[in-house]
């Protein structure tokens, strides 16, 4: 008598799934539950020849590899239902965002020239995803799609693209993934040259990490040390601010950056003039050693070819700069005589389509003068420069970036990094000296690869400084027709 004669072979029944692999079910209780589904499938009972016992050990053996062969299927069918599970797991996630609508308007080559890469495919925190979505960011620009995946690697990066082609992105991103939530500790420190600038920063790294428990906090001079002081005794993830403050901070031990893995350097040649770089260079000896170093600007002179030479280990390069001004910004220039400036203002003010203008100076009184003179020729105005105090300053920029007015007066101090979307006109009221200048101030307007207007005024003094720019920017100042069409910079 065969013992194993009066149990079904490896495989069979409803406890299949298991005894194919692990070599059949012996013993009874291995499924209490088992119900034959065809007494053929028993083995023959009584008395067996070699012959039968041949029989059965291959009618067993073909049973086996036909449960390993139903087994793998079912895996197959398994993970297909799974990974069609997650499929729709993520567009749930993706369905419950609030994005904001799609920006139709015309965009220029500067931020559509992308090798077709999506945010999803760098691996992102899925919370970090949800924030860039819902800040309304579609698809990642050509400086981002460089920046972010060489940045996630750990790599210091020195980076050169136009000003409004999405350089704060392309560094917030992967500062937001790299930082441990669970860490009480200052983890990245982003560099910024002005207040507003700074304010602006905190601000994107807030809205991309709505979704994410990382404490984001903004610190620049101007405003209570008292406050910023009590404000570091509770948990701070990244830190946003001007060189000076947190300099300061870092001297009086409250700032502790120990555990700060990453720099960031917006603006870059503008944190390495001869105003910010000494407090840069002692701020670097507050870091660990093997902290990671971002520099980002559209300009850089000798100076940071020599920080970069001292600070940055094997740096990766990324050039975004083929031609300096950006592709959107159309560009005139009216020949008028000082006297004539306000009339010819005027004049732009009648005949130009503006949603917000921004108008510079060159110093702090005529900014002062040229605001109360345009309020008294019936328009909006706002003015903002350096000599403000700090709550004045904000609350004016805050107004303007939300559209409580239409025009802006100020000095340079606006010409770094300041992003207001709605800004489609830059009326240069008196013209820069330099051509560096004159890039960060066109480059308000025409934002992330949208259309703009640079006006600028021109007297007898400026003709060479005009000249000279044109030729070190490599672009074309043309002198304003009588009529301008809307479509160059209101699309």
């Amino acid at each position: 008598m065969n013992p194993r004669g009066r149990y079904p072979p490896p495989g069979m029944g409803s406890g299949g799934g298991g005894g194919g692999r692990g070599g059949g079910n012996m013993y009874p209780n291995a499924n209490p539950n088992f119900q034959p589904r065809n007494p053929q499938q028993y083995v023959q009972r009584g008395p067996v020849n070699q012959q039968q016992q041949f029989q059965n050990q291959q009618a067993q053996q073909w049973l086996r590899r036909n449960q390993l062969a139903s087994d793998s299927t079912v895996d197959e069918v398994e993970k297909t239902v799974q990974s069609e599970a997650v499929d729709q797991s993520s567009q749930d996630w993706k369905a419950r965002l609030k994005i904001p609508p799609a920006d139709t308007r015309y965009r220029t080559e500067d931020v559509t020239a992308t090798k077709g890469n999506e945010f999803e495919d760098y691996f992102l925190k899925r919370e970090l995803l949800m924030g860039i979505y819902e800040k309304g960011f579609e698809r990642p620009s050509p400086i981002q799609e460089e920046s972010i995946p060489i940045a996630l690697t750990g790599s210091d990066i020195l980076a050169r693209a136009k000003n409004g082609t999405g350089k704060t992105a392309a560094f917030c991103i992967p500062a937001l993934e790299k930082i441990d939530q669970d860490v009480n500790a200052i983890q990245v420190v982003i560099l910024v040259p002005t207040r507003e600038l700074a304010l602006q920063t905190s601000q994107v790294c807030k809205e991309l990490g709505k979704h994410l428990k990382i404490e984001v906090m903004v610190t620049t001079g101007g405003t209570s040390l008292k406050d910023d002081i009590m404000r570091l005794y509770q948990p701070v993830h990244l830190l946003v601010g001007t060189p000076g403050r947190i300099l300061d901070l870092a001297r009086k031990g409250i700032c502790v950056l120990k555990d700060c893995s990453m720099l960031v350097m917006d603006e870059a040649d503008k944190l390495l003039s001869p105003e910010f770089q000494p407090s840069i260079v002692q701020l670097i000896r507050f870091l660990p050693a093997n902290r990671q170093v971002l520099m980002f600007s559209a300009t850089f002179p000798v100076t940071v070819k020599d920080f970069k030479e001292r600070y940055l280990q094997k740096p990766y390069v990324i050039n975004l700069m083929d031609e300096l001004t950006l592709k959107g910004i159309t560009q005139f220039y009216a020949f008028v005589e000082e006297r004539q400036k306000l009339h010819c203002l005027n004049t732009l003010f009648s005949k130009l389509q503006i949603n917000q203008s921004i108008i510079f100076c060159n110093s702090v009184n005529r900014v002062e003068l040229l605001a109360k003179k345009i309020t008294e020729l019936g328009y909006s105005c706002f003015y903002i420069h350096a000599k403000m105090l700090q709550d004045h300053r904000n609350r004016v920029f805050h107004d303007f970036r939300n559209g409580a007015c239409r025009n802006l007066v100020c000095t340079d101090l606006f010409t770094r990094g300041i992003d207001i979307q709605a800004v489609n006109v830059v009326i240069n009221f008196d013209f820069p000296k330099n051509s560096e200048t004159y890039l960060h101030r066109v480059g308000r307007s025409g934002r992330f690869g949208h259309l703009g207007l640079a006006v600028n005024l021109i007297t007898y003094e400026d003709r060479f400084n005009l000249y000279r720019i044109e030729q070190e920017l490599g672009t074309e100042i043309k002198q304003i027709p009588p009529h301008i069409d809307q479509a160059i910079y209101c699309l």
